[in-house]
């Protein structure tokens, strides 16, 4: 299958990659299913839906990825050319989605938009 998204994982300030630090600190198998499904995601983008993939609020999606009892969840946003930006993950302890982990995705996202802007202009 052709590959129509590109992953890229958000970078912080200070060249830290949440995203990616939290998926290699899993165990093999729930990591190795987390890069699984973003490779799903890398081919059937937007469209990729649950169990893999859930839109939370406001463009903001997570993947979904469980191994027995582990729980783990990682956070992203689509961005213009087909881009997957993928911010950061935790373990999944409740039921629903804290809010807090939305609203720090929605963060990188803006600081991510903002540096993209800049770059942009310094073109």
């Amino acid at each position: 299958m052709k590959k129509e998204y590109q992953v890229f994982f958000f970078e912080k300030e200070k060249g830290a990659y949440p995203a990616e630090d939290f998926i290699n600190s899993l165990d093999v198998k729930l990591s190795a299913k987390v890069y699984r499904i973003l490779g799903m995601i890398e081919i059937n983008g937007p469209e990729l839906r649950e169990p893999y993939s859930k839109h939370l609020d406001d463009g903001i999606f997570e993947v979904r990825a469980r191994v027995g009892t582990n729980l783990a969840r990682v956070l992203y946003f689509f961005y213009v050319g087909k881009q997957v930006i993928v911010t950061h993950g935790f373990r999944k302890k409740t039921q629903k989605t804290p809010q807090p982990e939305i609203e720090r995705a929605k963060e990188y996202r803006r600081q991510y938009l903002t540096r993209g802007a800049e770059k942009n202009e310094n073109s």
